[in-house]
């Protein structure tokens, strides 16, 4: 054990500790110092994190252990947020031993972005460690990669002129060698750099190895999920996702921090760090996505992992008329999407017959559409009538609206239910009849025809009788059709001309229509194409990037729009009255009103500026 070591100071690099034991303890020799600490003369120093741990932990006494000096005096803790469970026990080993496979591990060498090569401080924080310790020091959180500000003091951090550049040299900062002056440069993306560097210090001070890259994953999924960025399959919206995020981050910003997005790239930083991917992705582009999330990185240990939308079963079954009603007694849900809406539709089937959907915003309790109601339903329904009871006593014991009992009673629903439980035997003859009276009536027809025709019976029996479907359909044609080969190039270029058009069309309706890949490929008759083969059609893709809307910007656009309406009639202008006519929520609106602040301050000026030329 050493006789004495110069104590890290809050938040002080061990590196910078051990430059400044190095001059205490008068060695001239850093070899020395280097045997002293870590009993061996070979040792290279590392400013971000180190090695030899474990021997240097013993040296210094049962006040320090491999596991503090690492989570308080290194910037790892910037890294093991996202890192895998078995990457963090990795790296523990590597730091108690010769570390050589630590930086690779980190993904420091093959995810590093904005890289420092030098030692960085903050004017003010130096000033304040004088006046404190009597000697300024290195902070970690001025050395991380992307983090240009002091988290403290809120000014641009300084580079120390370094005249040794000796690889088993320390380092340790003077006075006399630092910048002190107070200057101010004007830096459009201050605020938002800003912002980072707080949120970056916030993760040296998360508790170390708390949270993994796999639980990460999940929170995001939570996070996504309530961004409705999450499909009924469980995969992550990407296009409107990255549609989302340009909106938010400036494409200067995104270059100027090593950033940027190609949202053609399967590989983009986006894509790999919302997938289960093995592939690093840099802590601060985990910020920035935080950023666009509206989450804190504390808000990270209280976030729940994703459960799915509508979370894990079982759930309860809402049959007023069962002796399980709210019991939890549904194993599993099928989840759907709606078409319009693109939320997640669970439907919830009981053994009792009672089937329910709900949207995933919903109280489970809360039913959202009944789909059948069942035999116990039905039992239930006809026992209460016996009993005498009115109609909307009935509809109150059952939980329906009144109408519903009344068609259940006449009897057109019943027929319905009935219908619905007929042996598959009755339904296969009856679609075995429609089909053949449709090739009777139209003999020229192929099997594909046919197909498009009778779909729902055509389905049906090639599930359940392919054989006899097979037989009764008209014999195959085959050499009829020639398959002409597809000029992806020609159509890439129609395409863009028809979207041109169909763009000015919608930016000049009357009603604001959001501008969706979905919404053009269906007005044109292109949906498919744009699907399945956009990589094909490279100038259409592009322009579907340039001018489609996320929910955002088309709820800017219809603001917009009422705003000019209002200043052109020379009404005034309130933006609570913007919200009502747009019909925009309360938190999308919170969002927006700056924007909306600051347009309708830039309109209000030129038009009192072309009132003063008139």
């Amino acid at each position: 054990m050493l006789p004495f070591f110069t104590n890290p100071y809050p938040d002080e690099l061990l590196y910078s500790a051990i430059a400044r034991y190095h001059f205490y303890s008068g060695n001239l020799d850093c070899k020395d110092t280097l045997e002293e600490l870590f009993g061996s003369r070979s040792v290279v120093p590392s400013v971000e994190i180190g090695s030899n741990f474990s021997i240097l932990a013993e040296r210094l006494g049962p006040q320090y252990s491999v596991e503090s000096l690492l989570a308080n005096h290194t910037i790892y803790p910037y890294y093991a947020l996202f890192l895998s469970k078995q990457r963090q026990l990795e790296i523990l080993e590597d730091v108690k031993g010769e570390g050589q496979a630590l930086y690779t591990r980190l993904g420091i060498v093959a995810g590093g972005i904005c890289r420092k090569d030098g030692l960085y401080y903050c004017s003010i924080c130096a000033k304040a460690d004088t006046e404190r310790y009597g000697e300024p020091y290195i902070h970690r959180e001025h050395q991380l990669q992307g983090i240009d500000y002091c988290p403290h003091h809120e000014v641009l951090l300084r580079k120390y002129p370094i005249t040794n550049d000796s690889r088993i040299e320390y380092i340790r900062f003077e006075l006399k060698h630092m910048d002190l002056s107070s200057t101010h440069k004007i830096d459009p993306h201050k605020e938002l750099a800003l912002h980072l560097a707080k949120q970056a210090y916030k993760l040296l001070h998360l508790p170390l190895h708390f949270l993994s890259r796999e639980q990460i994953n999940a929170k995001y999924q939570t996070l996504l999920r309530a961004h409705n960025l999450i499909t009924a399959s469980n995969r992550v919206r990407q296009r409107e996702m990255y549609q989302a995020i340009k909106s938010i981050l400036s494409g200067s910003f995104l270059q100027h921090y090593e950033s940027t997005l190609n949202n053609n790239d399967e590989y983009n930083w986006l894509r790999v760090l919302t997938r289960n991917s093995k592939r690093h992705v840099n802590p601060f582009r985990h910020l920035l996505f935080l950023y666009y999330l509206q989450q804190d990185v504390e808000n990270l240990v209280t976030i729940n992992e994703d459960d799915g939308a509508f979370g894990r079963g079982p759930f309860p079954c809402l049959n007023r008329a069962a002796t399980h009603y709210k019991k939890f007694v549904i194993p599993n849900v099928v989840v759907t999407r709606d078409f319009k809406t693109k939320n997640s539709i669970g439907t919830f089937t009981c053994s009792c017959g009672f089937v329910y959907s709900r949207k995933h915003t919903t109280n489970m309790f809360e039913i959202g559409r009944i789909k059948a109601f069942g035999d116990v339903w039905l039992e239930k329904l006809h026992d209460l009538q016996e009993q005498n009871l009115s109609i909307r006593a009935i509809a109150r014991e059952l939980g329906v609206d009144s109408k519903t009992i009344k068609r259940y009673l006449i009897g057109n629903v019943e027929l319905k239910q009935v219908n619905s439980h007929r042996d598959n035997d009755d339904i296969l003859g009856i679609y075995k009849q429609n089909l053949l009276k449709g090739i009777k009536e139209l003999p020229n027809l192929s099997r594909t025809a046919l197909r498009n025709k009778y779909k729902k019976q055509y389905m049906y029996l090639y599930r359940h009788d392919k054989a006899w479907l097979d037989e009764a359909l008209p014999e195959r044609r085959y050499g009829q059709n020639t398959i002409k080969k597809v000029n992806w190039a020609k159509r890439d270029q129609q395409y863009v001309q028809e979207i041109k058009r169909l763009h000015q069309k919608l930016l000049q309706s009357e009603k604001p229509i959001r501008i969706t890949i979905s919404k053009i490929g269906k007005s044109l008759g292109i949906l498919a194409n744009l699907e399945q083969h956009l990589n094909k059609l490279p100038k259409t893709n592009k322009l579907l990037n340039d001018i489609t809307e996320s929910l955002q910007d088309f709820q800017l656009r219809r603001c917009y729009k009422i705003i000019d309406d209002l200043l052109g009639n020379d009404q005034g202008i309130f933006l609570w009255q913007v919200q009502r006519k747009a019909a925009i929520k309360s938190h999308h609106f919170h969002a927006i009103k700056p924007k909306l602040e600051s347009y309708i301050e830039m309109k209000q000026e030129v038009t009192n500026n072309e009132r003063t030329t008139s």
